[in-house]
């Protein structure tokens, strides 16, 4: 064999590590290892830099202001006036009760109907293309259209209630059952749940179509039942899409306001409502307690979601 053709870095080792074929490379500067560890932060600094600026300086102004720390008005000591108004007002834990109301109702409701339409649209057939396509339609549609659009479909002056009428069902319009400014919030419900299921129906249906068949094919080979193989088999695997999406819709639904706006009934209003009544009325001195209501919402908001995960998982590993 001819002489073997040694580099200057592979002069710098012995012989015994040259011969093992252990090859190191040379240290790099300092900045560069530097720069390399900062990468990542430097390239989502600005995107950073915008959601710390504009929800980190809102964060802090409201806080601010729901301590009562209003210069523009003259108020500059620091107090819990807005927050003791707040709980010692019956009207809060009314409007409290609606809006836990709503949020449960919505995201129980429309977690079970998007678990449904997965397993359904899961397996092959004739039209499924079409039938994917439109179950996804109303995904990029706004709240507020949704909404607006409910209220034109089940008001008591809206078309269904009109189309009744003329089809000889009700007497007059006005007997339409009231789903529209009711006490139980059902319209509310009803957009949100419209809204949610195809939501949540997409992110259910690719967990199931990412695991594939092998397990529940196992699982029917060792003689488990369709109910069996359900409980133990394709809920575990779901469960986590179902726990993520499930928590995204249960914090829009309760912190959530055109809707309540549009639908819901003057009193009692759901929290982000009540928050905004107080932020637009032209006593500036309610201004703290629409800020406290804000703040309210935000730990109410952030308690329940932790709570839920707790429990979320605690079921699935039981």
């Amino acid at each position: 064999m001819g002489r073997e053709r040694l580099t200057a870095v592979e002069l710098d080792y012995p012989q015994d590590q040259r011969q093992a074929g252990v090859h190191q490379q040379a240290p790099r500067p300092f900045w560069s290892r530097t720069l390399h560890k900062l990468k990542i932060p430097l390239m989502l600094a600005p995107a950073l830099l915008v959601v710390v600026v504009l929800f980190g300086g809102g964060l802090v102004s409201a806080v601010l202001q729901s301590l009562g720390y209003m210069p523009i008005i003259g108020r500059y000591d620091f107090t819990l006036d807005a927050y003791r108004t707040i709980f010692t007002d019956p009207t809060f834990y009314r409007s409290l009760g609606l809006t836990l109301w709503i949020a449960i109702a919505s995201t129980g409701t429309a977690t079970v109907l998007a678990i449904v339409s997965a397993l359904a649209l899961r397996r092959p057939f004739r039209g499924k293309r079409l039938v994917s396509f439109v179950y996804q339609l109303n995904i990029p549609i706004p709240h507020l259209v949704g909404a607006i659009g409910i209220l034109l479909l089940f008001s008591q002056s809206g078309f269904l209630a009109r189309l009744a009428y003329f089809g000889g069902l009700i007497q007059e319009p006005s007997q339409f059952p009231a789903l529209i400014y009711d006490r139980y919030a059902l319209g509310i419900i009803l957009e949100y749940v419209w809204k949610t299921t195809f939501f949540m129906g997409v992110i259910v249906l690719s967990a199931l179509q990412a695991a594939g068949d092998d397990y529940e094919n196992v699982a029917r080979t060792l003689g488990a039942n369709r109910w069996q193989r359900l409980r133990y088999v394709i809920l575990p695997t779901i469960m986590p899409a179902v726990l993520s999406s499930s928590i995204l819709v249960f914090a829009f639904t309760f912190g959530a306001f055109e809707v309540p706006y549009l639908l819901g009934q003057r009193f009692p209003s759901a929290l982000p409502v009540l928050a905004y009544r107080k932020y637009v009325d032209p006593d500036l001195n309610a201004r703290p307690e629409a800020m406290a209501l804000s703040i309210i919402i935000s730990v109410i908001i952030t308690l329940l979601i932790f709570v839920y995960m707790k429990l979320s998982r605690r079921a699935i590993r039981s």
